[in-house]
């Protein structure tokens, strides 16, 4: 009997984590979401490296909601194979996942390039793309900065540097001359690059922390999976 109190402890402990995965695939759903909205208010064009990067949380969202649905139904209908095909599933999620933490932490050097090059595009394109001008205007006033590394940056590109003018974002105070023959008393002499390198590593601090509560959750779970793999094959009675 304390066996089989032991294995109803771990079938219910099992579909307790199950639970937990479904909400973390609603937040990771949730998640790229906003970083899909969040990338196109932000103040860059899109660059290939960057672009896939909200997609794939989504969809990584989608796997852990439906995998967790799964395995809630292998759990309660005492399911080996449905159970042993979700602790199957979930280790692969934690791999995939430990592997894109891999990737991340290697190539995170090549975030100030991608940025950097991601401003100089919403630069060139101001007069090109109304949503960028938008965004790297909200962008400018909000952080109080002009250009990607200074205000003199707008001196390469087209009307701006021909009238030797910034965008009226740049801006200290809003006058009707504000932004002719800018000065660093006229406009923001510090450029946008620090600021939105801090505002992107701010949100991948986030979303680290949310994939480490996710990653420790999945631990638990296979190993509570594995358990009631055991205890059903055993042939113990599992209420």
């Amino acid at each position: 009997m304390a066996i089989e109190g032991g294995m109803k402890c771990v079938k219910f402990l099992v579909f307790f984590f199950n639970f937990i995965f479904w909400v973390c695939g609603v937040a990771l759903i949730a998640i790229g979401i906003y970083a899909l909205v969040a990338l196109g208010r932000a103040p860059v064009a899109p660059v290939a490296a960057s672009s896939w990067t909200p997609v794939g949380i989504v969809v990584l969202g989608v796997v852990i909601f439906f995998t967790s649905f799964f395995g809630c139904c292998g759990a309660w209908r005492e399911s080996y194979c449905m159970v042993t095909t979700f602790a199957v599933l979930l280790s692969l999620i934690f791999l995939v996942e430990i592997a894109a933490a891999i990737t991340g932490y290697v190539f995170k050097h090549k975030v100030h390039g991608l940025v950097e090059e991601g401003l100089w595009e919403a630069v060139r394109r101001y007069e090109k793309d109304p949503a960028l001008s938008a965004a790297l205007d909200a962008f400018q006033q909000e952080f109080s900065c002009c250009g990607v590394d200074n205000y003199t940056d707008w001196a390469s590109v087209g009307p701006f540097g021909a009238n030797d003018t910034v965008p009226r974002s740049c801006c200290r105070v809003a006058t009707a001359a504000c932004n002719v023959r800018p000065t660093p008393a006229t406009v923001f002499a510090k450029g946008c690059l620090p600021s939105l390198e801090a505002w992107v590593k701010r949100n991948v601090v986030v979303l680290a922390a949310v994939a480490l509560g996710i990653a420790f959750f999945e631990v638990l779970g296979v190993v509570f999976s594995c358990c009631l793999m055991r205890g059903i094959r055993s042939g113990y009675e599992v209420m």
